[in-house]
């Protein structure tokens, strides 16, 4: 089941967390309603929790793209002529040509890259 978050556009970090858990919940109790799995444009799936390096989504139609977001591993960089590990996540798009052309959806994996890759948590409320 794939139940969609309405709106996500203008919820907050949080409001989307508790809703995503709301539906989960839902869904793993099968009590989630219809209007819950239908109307969504975009997929996220997340199969690194489960370790999966790379995987490659399949497009859920009449949706634009699906976003798979792999496991986090540690890779080696050169930095300062020293050798650091830094976290790496894999993250994987599929989406409809007819609807968005390569260079667009390339931009906004680089773009998503860029937003994870400085992302500070100080501001964030975890529970």
């Amino acid at each position: 089941m794939v139940p969609i978050i309405h709106n996500a556009h203008l919820l907050s970090l949080e409001k989307i967390s508790k809703e995503a858990r709301r539906l989960s919940t839902a869904c793993q109790e099968d009590t989630i309603l219809p209007d819950e799995l239908n109307g969504g444009t975009f997929t996220i799936t997340n199969l690194g929790t489960m370790g999966i390096e790379s995987f490659t989504p399949i497009l859920n139609i009449p949706q634009v793209a699906i976003l798979g977001v792999c496991s986090i591993s540690l890779k080696p960089i050169m930095k300062e002529d020293k050798i650091q590990f830094i976290p790496h996540i894999g993250l994987s798009l599929t989406f409809d040509h007819r609807a968005v052309d390569g260079a667009p959806a390339a931009k906004f994996l680089q773009e998503l890259n860029a937003v994870i890759a400085n992302f500070d948590l100080t501001h964030v409320k975890l529970q």
